[in-house]
């Protein structure tokens, strides 16, 4: 990759690290891409172009497959405990390079200093927990209960594995991936977003250095990921796809994955409730709304995107949040005293000005926030709705971006109906001092995770995923995480 000679001395100092990768990376090598086309990368603080990066053909993805192919019997091999040496080691290079990498995701993402650092941190253990799986994969023994033979079963790395990452968590989205991946013996083709590569190939950098194997990990940018993907999906060595990513693509790519009876992972949109009931600690739930809302100025899927209040607290509870909102400090996302930094593209930006101004014309109220900030940079300011109404888009729509619709509620089943009414199902938040009523609402709610009186969920060591049209799988977890990469298979044995 190049970096632009016109950035800062202090932001050429946070490329230190990342310029070691110098192109696509695929077998172990950098390349340029095979018709030499490259992908500006743009900050979107500023807008300046701050680097360029190869744009992948599909020759290059079939020569990333190759690799991986070529790759796959010797990793497979790879007694575990040397594979969680590798895994372990990736985790500790994350941890010394952590300052480093969490400004270069800034730099990419625009996300405030603090929070890149934190995505750092939960990326990086990843590794740790999949150092501590990848020694404890195991099979099952037992008889027939007809008595004629035992029943053996191993379970065996799916193999070749494409994985293709959002630009929100440019490093969560891919480790969370890669580690289990890697833990279960399969080799991967990363195919990172286009607006966020740099992070991914500083990463490729480190796992080189902590002993990952040539062609067992491949990363490869481009431009036109449709007809890339659809080529890897055609090869009959590829056998998992992992996707994270909104919920219109996650379906175009398993209509593709089932042409080829292809497994798939899938982390989908979501349309996150966070119900405060009238019983609940105000301060503990307007912290938790800060967190669920805000966290990557809430550009993440599990973002609280429907506020419901009940109709005792709700008066307090929006003049807190409204406070809250309007003394984050708003600007270049590696400033350290930024708290909110810029959305990612201008795109993004205008689909959010689109959604607040829907729901001001069926009735909502700005309570702060809620006009596009002028200027050099896709910023949007931390805005708050009362009086959101159930047809205002937004209550049906991801926002993805730093704006809380309040919506009053009188009971719990109404709360429970309106958590509901929605096509998505990955997250939700309750709020109550009530626990017999949390656990009630919690079972009822249809979502694949819940946090109770909490504003954030994610653990590498609990299983991420969703239900309805929020995705198929889990990602993390005791087993779940390393069991997408892996296949079942009996062995019937007479002894």
């Amino acid at each position: 990759m190049n970096i632009a000679a016109d950035i800062s001395d202090e932001d050429q100092d946070m490329f230190d690290y990342a310029t070691v990768s110098h192109g696509l990376y695929i077998g172990g090598h950098w390349r340029p891409s095979s018709d030499g086309r490259v992908i500006e990368v743009v900050d979107p603080s500023t807008e300046a172009v701050i680097a360029a990066v190869p744009d992948a053909t599909l020759a290059d993805a079939a020569a990333a497959i190759d690799a991986a192919a070529k790759a796959a019997a010797g990793w497979r091999e790879t007694p575990p405990r040397k594979r969680s040496e590798i895994l372990r080691r990736c985790f500790e290079l994350m941890g010394e390079r952590a300052e480093a990498l969490a400004a270069l995701i800034s730099l990419e993402n625009g996300k405030a200093l603090r929070d890149a650092r934190g995505e750092i941190a939960y990326a990086a253990e990843f590794f740790r927990w999949n150092a501590e799986e990848a020694v404890r994969i195991s099979g099952e023994f037992g008889l027939a209960p007809s008595g004629a033979n035992r029943i053996i079963v191993d379970y065996q790395p799916i193999g070749v594995c494409v994985l293709i990452t959002p630009w929100n968590f440019p490093a969560a989205m891919a480790t969370r991936k890669i580690a289990p991946a890697l833990a279960a013996g399969c080799t991967v083709i990363l195919k990172p977003a286009s607006e966020t590569p740099l992070t991914a190939y500083a990463l490729a950098a480190l796992y080189e250095e902590a002993g990952v194997p040539p062609g067992v990990v491949n990363v490869l940018t481009t431009s036109t990921p449709g007809p890339v993907t659809a080529a890897m999906l055609a090869d009959p060595r590829v056998r998992k796809l992992s996707f994270t990513g909104s919920t219109g693509v996650g379906r175009m790519l398993l209509a593709e994955a089932a042409k080829h009876v292809i497994s798939c992972s899938m982390e989908l949109g979501g349309n996150a409730p966070f119900i405060v009931f009238d019983d609940a600690d105000l301060e503990a739930a307007l912290d938790g709304a800060m967190v669920a809302k805000m966290r990557n100025a809430g550009e993440a899927c599990t973002a609280a995107n429907r506020l419901y209040v009940q109709a005792g607290i709700h008066d307090a509870f929006t003049e807190g949040l409204s406070k809250r909102m309007a003394a984050l400090n708003v600007g270049i996302g590696t400033h350290p005293q930024t708290e909110c930094g810029p959305m990612i593209t201008r795109k993004a930006v205008d689909k959010i000005d689109r959604l607040v101004k829907d729901a001001v014309a069926r009735g909502a109220r700005i309570q702060c926030g809620g006009a596009i900030a002028e200027g050099k940079g896709y910023f949007y300011p931390p805005t708050v709705l009362r009086d959101v109404p159930a047809d205002a888009i937004m209550a049906h729509e991801e926002i993805f971006g730093p704006v809380a619709p309040i919506m009053r509620f009188d009971d719990e089943a109404e709360a429970i109906a309106n958590a509901n009414d929605t096509e998505y199902g990955l997250a939700a938040y309750i709020y109550t001092r009530d626990l017999a009523r949390g656990m009630r609402v919690a079972s009822k709610i249809e979502s694949g995770m819940i946090a109770l009186n909490r504003g954030l969920m994610s653990d590498p060591a609990a299983p991420f995923g969703g239900v309805k049209q929020s995705g198929l799988g889990r990602e993390g977890g005791q087993k779940h995480g390393v069991a997408e990469f892996m296949e079942a298979k009996y062995i019937a044995v007479t002894i």
